[in-house]
């Protein structure tokens, strides 16, 4: 029965294009082996070398803002698949002449509003306006709630090829899932 279903699971993930995912604790060293795992994954699939840059790169954002900014462990939010150990879901996949990074984990529903405000404030600014906003932040450099260089949002939004997809999904008045999904052309 488990291999029917691990069966399933497979045929469904590439009906929707995807052939690389993962669910579970997330640190700087699997980010490091799922990188190479992609690169020759991309590299099979004949992409460009800057599209498998720029997928990558989109890898490395996404999976950092999990391992720096994922709240929450199982027996507080009552989830299996949560733990202290900055648990998320990473998929990569190509549909329609576009491969596509989509990322979910558990943030704090109290730090939702300021999320959806960077990413709504990005969704309608031009490539020379997101270079602007990135070499003044940069300057600036991170603000008080950040834990890296605060800048992941807008290297997405500028490698991206369509606006950044967002969403939330409270799950009670502490916790709420945040998937973002970035699309590059090929």
């Amino acid at each position: 029965m488990l291999v029917d279903l691990a069966t399933f699971h497979q045929k469904s993930l590439q009906r929707k294009g995807i052939f690389f995912s993962y669910i579970g604790p997330f640190s700087q060293n699997l980010l490091v082996e799922m990188g190479d795992i992609l690169k020759q994954k991309m590299k099979l699939r004949h992409a460009s070398p800057q599209t498998i840059l720029k997928v990558f790169s989109m890898v490395v954002e996404q999976t950092q803002n999990i391992i720096y900014y994922s709240t929450g462990d199982a027996e507080s939010t009552g989830l299996p698949y949560h733990n202290s150990l900055n648990t998320g879901t990473l998929a990569v996949g190509f549909d329609k002449g576009q491969y596509f990074v989509l990322c979910g984990n558990l943030v704090s529903t109290s730090a939702v509003g300021r999320l959806d405000l960077i990413l709504e404030s990005l969704q309608d600014l031009s490539a020379e306006e997101l270079k602007e906003l990135y070499k003044t932040k940069r300057r600036e450099g991170p603000d008080i709630l950040s834990k890296g260089a605060g800048l992941g949002f807008i290297e997405m939004a500028r490698k991206a090829s369509k606006v950044i997809e967002h969403r939330f999904d409270e799950i009670d008045e502490q916790y709420t899932f945040f998937t973002i999904s970035a699309q590059v052309q090929e």
